[in-house]
């Protein structure tokens, strides 16, 4: 079955005369007749009842009408995708990450970068940490955004630094620790604690989670596969959890406290190469731009008494 036996089949079906539907068609009555009968041999039914006065479609023929006149819409409207090779020109920018927090930080990028580049095509990937890199050194995407991995961990890109931001405490708004502007780590060992799974978990984090539950008994820990499960525990006010700044959606209603002690970790995009890739470019120096406007995380040493 092809194109142009359906388009025979439709143009019989709409005029019921042989001739005037290869008029229509621009080929002779034969070629219509020969496509017709191909397509209720392949079919194994009759289309059309014809004598030499009338042509009438058969019951079966009515059926396979919408069949026939839809395959020819997808079949037209594909060929039309490509008529202008100016307009079928794409650009493909592949970025993963292995959090969905993360990823909602391009809305605002990808908007500005959309302007820049009409025919942008973005395609974000969540992807499990552990084959996020492999994908980026087999070329299967251009860039992968998160925080800065160790240097004994050998990724096989580039890294462009875009911010660094705290390791914060988070925890319900009536939680007593809630009230502080900063709590040293020694604060936090009595809590119950909303932790990442640590192979999942920031670098940092993962270090500190593990100072955290130190001693600790499985009924004080609970373990999440993300950041955005964590902050739904903590919210629910099962305990408080220690996650970068940048992964904490900024409208829920959770206290942020800082803890003292620690340094800034680092946020930004590993790629392979900038070359011949100038969307990939732009992204870098819009993304920059965005978050170095945003306020930092600000608190006062005061230590819980």
């Amino acid at each position: 079955m092809n194109t142009f036996q359906l388009e025979c089949f439709l143009a019989v079906a709409d005029y019921l005369n042989f001739a005037r539907a290869a008029e229509h068609l621009h080929v002779t009555q034969p070629a219509v007749t020969q496509q017709i009968h191909s397509l209720e041999k392949e079919l194994n039914v009759k289309l059309f009842h014809r004598t030499t006065r009338t042509v009438k479609i058969t019951e079966e023929g009515k059926i396979f009408f919408e069949d026939a006149r839809r395959m020819v819409d997808i079949s037209r409207r594909a060929r039309k995708r490509f008529e202008n090779p100016d307009e079928r020109k794409i650009q493909l920018l592949s970025i993963g990450s292995y959090s969905f927090g993360q990823m909602f930080l391009l809305a605002p990028v990808l908007r500005k970068l959309s302007k820049q580049y009409p025919n942008l095509h973005p395609r974000l990937q969540a992807v499990p940490f552990q084959h996020l890199y492999r994908l980026l050194e087999e070329d299967d995407m251009d860039a992968v955004i998160g925080f800065k991995e160790p240097d004994n961990k050998k990724i096989p890109a580039a890294y462009r630094e875009i911010i660094k931001v705290p390791l914060v405490c988070i925890c319900s708004p009536d939680h007593p620790m809630g009230q502080y502007d900063a709590v040293t780590i020694d604060d936090l060992k009595e809590e119950k604690l909303v932790l990442i799974d640590p192979a999942k978990a920031q670098s940092d984090a993962a270090q500190l989670q593990g100072q955290l539950i130190s001693g600790r008994t499985p009924a004080d820990v609970y373990f999440c596969e993300s950041a955005e499960s964590a902050v739904v525990l903590v919210e629910a006010g099962f305990g408080i959890s220690v996650l970068p700044e940048l992964m904490i959606p900024p409208d829920l209603p959770l206290a942020r406290t800082a803890i003292e002690e620690l340094g800034l970790v680092s946020f930004g995009i590993y790629y392979k190469s900038l070359k011949d890739n100038e969307p990939l470019k732009s992204m870098l120096k819009i993304f920059k731009e965005d978050l170095s406007g945003k306020e930092p995380f600000s608190w006062k040493k005061h230590i819980l008494e």
